[in-house]
């Protein structure tokens, strides 16, 4: 992949959507989540044309506390997934991230300093300020092995007006099959995060 990848999030519409774009521009997926659905399903496009899927993302169960996440691509292959520590994420958002074939976690996402999140999230909620909130404070999330707890990418808020933009850069080494369980991870951690507020 060619890094940075950015993620563009649509605030003024009615279904969550999302453009991921590599660091040249050229769009990566696209996702258009659908609203009320008992059971998460999300469908990962190649493009904002939604005809070809590049991977799907389903919960293994109705209510997401504590709920996993499968990455898988449309010919049913899994390509990874990410469980939420459910007690853990109250305070700190945190993650656990499943490499293709891992029986357990490979990769642990947490944020940098839960007050700037707390506080991004106060301040967005106030009339007009709230505009400004985008370029004010920009939470970031990191993503470090399990094993060794060594930094492998990290994602942060950009400056960014109506929008949500992200930012997800390479802080270590990850073989491709890791880099695509992250991205999906990340893409997938963002959506709940901006459910939880």
């Amino acid at each position: 992949m060619n890094y940075p990848i950015t993620f563009r999030f649509k605030l003024i519409a009615l279904a969550p959507q999302i453009y991921v774009t590599d660091a040249t521009g050229k769009t990566i997926c696209y996702v258009k989540q659908k609203l009320f659905r008992f059971k998460e399903k999300v469908e990962v496009f190649t493009d904002d044309t939604m005809q070809q899927l590049m991977a799907t993302i389903e919960a293994d169960r109705i209510i997401d506390w504590s709920a996993r996440y499968t990455f898988k691509s449309p010919t049913g292959e899994v390509l990874g997934a990410i469980g939420r520590r459910g007690m853990k994420s109250l305070w700190k958002a945190h993650y656990d991230v499943f490499a293709p074939g891992a029986q357990s976690a490979t990769f642990a996402i947490q944020e940098e300093n839960p007050w700037v999140k707390m506080l991004d999230g106060f301040v967005s909620g106030i009339p007009v300020v709230g505009m400004f909130a985008g370029y004010m404070l920009h939470p970031s999330y990191i993503a470090s092995r399990v094993e060794g707890n060594a930094p492998t990418f990290r994602l942060t808020k950009q400056p960014a007006f109506f929008e949500g933009l992200f930012k997800l850069e390479p802080t270590g080494e990850a073989n491709a099959g890791e880099q695509t369980a992250l991205m999906l991870s990340f893409l997938m951690m963002n959506l709940l995060e901006r459910a939880r507020g």
